[in-house]
């Protein structure tokens, strides 16, 4: 079985944190791919700042085109809003039952865990691959069976700080790929 780590996020947008996180998991975590799940709508985050999901999933399209070991997956577009993730797993798991997926989660998603939809149910079928994310400590012993700490870099990048410096004017060439930087420039977005 292919084994696929799912990286969920709102992407608003992609940025080189997120590309380093999934070469990471991709080259040391044993994930044969990197599936990058666009979510219209996170049930724990405000739709304030959100970019429409054509827009963010076009972006992670062209961040990740170039590199075949990674997909932008649109599959969270056509479920009913809020996206849980349990839904998202079943129908990835129904469309692609050759396919062996794992979710990457940041180390703040996996202390507030118990407050998904079906939790017991994710935790139980799949495996998490948690990465570090500052101001989170985690003790791996504490972890449940299937999770696993990763001890990818820590990225200290966050799109909130992207979207907030292109509203002042800043360029941000560098914290972004190319051709994303190119069409956030291109479509006047986050100004």
């Amino acid at each position: 079985m292919q084994s696929v780590g799912l990286f969920f996020g709102s992407f608003n947008p992609i940025h080189i944190g997120h590309l380093a996180l999934a070469n990471y998991m991709h080259e040391f975590e044993g994930l044969s791919e990197i599936w990058f799940v666009v979510s219209p709508l996170n049930p724990f985050k405000k739709a304030d700042d959100l970019l429409d999901s054509e827009q963010r999933i076009e972006m992670v399209r062209l961040a990740t085109e170039e590199q075949k070991t990674y997909r932008a997956e649109d599959i969270e577009l056509s479920l009913p809003i809020p996206s849980y993730t349990i839904d998202t797993l079943n129908a990835l798991t129904k469309r692609y039952p050759e396919k062996k997926f794992s979710i990457i989660m940041g180390a703040d998603n996996i202390i507030r865990f118990n407050k998904w939809k079906s939790a017991e149910e994710i935790i139980s079928n799949y495996n998490i691959l948690i990465y570090p994310r500052p101001g989170y400590h985690l003790d791996a012993k504490q972890l449940p069976n299937n999770c696993k700490l990763s001890n990818a870099p820590l990225v200290e990048i966050a799109s909130s700080d992207i979207r907030q410096w292109i509203k002042e004017g800043k360029s941000t060439p560098y914290l972004v790929p190319e051709r994303v930087f190119e069409y956030i420039k291109e479509h006047k977005l986050y100004i």
